[in-house]
């Protein structure tokens, strides 16, 4: 029985990372984007901890869920910023 619980949970993890990376890709929006991709290093970083990997799961929280994230944000509202000056 815990096997199977266990597989249903990696499944659902699983097809969350490729519904938030479709997302990402398909999405209008250059934030929506942004977001579905953090979503998308969260959901990886939730598989690392099923898989037993710790140490991979943490860095892949820190630089592909959080770090990478708001740098991406960062960037957007600057050239947003800019963009708007000019006009």
């Amino acid at each position: 029985m815990q096997i199977d619980l266990l597989f249903i949970l990696n499944t659902l993890v699983c097809i969350g990372i490729v519904a938030s990376a479709v997302l990402a890709v398909v999405s209008k929006g250059i934030l929506s984007s942004v977001l579905a991709l953090g979503a998308t290093g969260a959901f990886v970083a939730v598989e690392f901890i099923l898989l037993h990997a710790p140490d991979v799961a943490i860095a892949e929280a820190a630089v592909g869920a959080v770090l990478s994230t708001s740098i991406f944000i960062i960037a957007i509202k600057k050239t947003t910023a800019k963009e708007d000056e000019e006009k």
